[in-house]
């Protein structure tokens, strides 16, 4: 791959941009749905081949991301009130989390968001009725980390596809 080729350089920091992305999506540091989405739109809008193909490939990737970051909040969100666990809970949980994550760097997010649904959940239901209550919270963030993670490949394989195809 010639680097002095605009449409070479473009795809390679288009695939980094979308490997970042992916990759962010497990470590929440970084947007990793964000990112994985600009890389195709980057790839997109400056990368070669045919344009028709680039421009259905962020169509699609747009739909995918839009309906990924949707399905994030909303999912989850009706799972958590199915179960009965309040906003503040979840509020608490994740300011406690972003504490968490400045004290002790990435694990500090998750703890701090555990720590901060079981006290609030402890003081709301008292101590049996506490850590189901925080096991439902923390699968409602799994399945809201897997639907992201879900949209993000899906994403990328369509780069990839479009990368073949363009």
């Amino acid at each position: 791959m010639d680097l002095s080729d605009t449409s070479a350089a473009v795809t390679l920091i288009s695939g980094a941009v979308i490997l970042t992305g992916v990759i962010g999506v497990l470590l929440p540091i970084l947007p990793g749905l964000l990112l994985t989405w600009s890389g195709v739109l980057l790839w997109a809008i400056f990368g070669g081949g045919s344009g028709s193909a680039r421009l259905l490939v962020a169509v699609i990737a747009t739909l995918i991301a839009g309906a990924g970051l949707v399905v994030k909040f909303v999912w989850p969100g009706k799972k958590l009130k199915d179960t009965g666990i309040p906003a503040p809970s979840v509020a608490v949980g994740g300011i406690l989390g972003l504490i968490g994550f400045f004290v002790v760097p990435v694990v500090g997010l998750v703890l701090g968001f555990i720590l901060g649904v079981w006290l609030m959940e402890l003081r709301r239901l008292g101590s049996e009725r506490a850590w189901p209550s925080t096991r439902a919270a923390i699968a409602a963030v799994g399945l809201s980390l897997l639907v992201e993670l879900a949209s993000a490949l899906l994403i990328a394989v369509l780069w990839l596809f479009g990368l073949a195809f363009s």
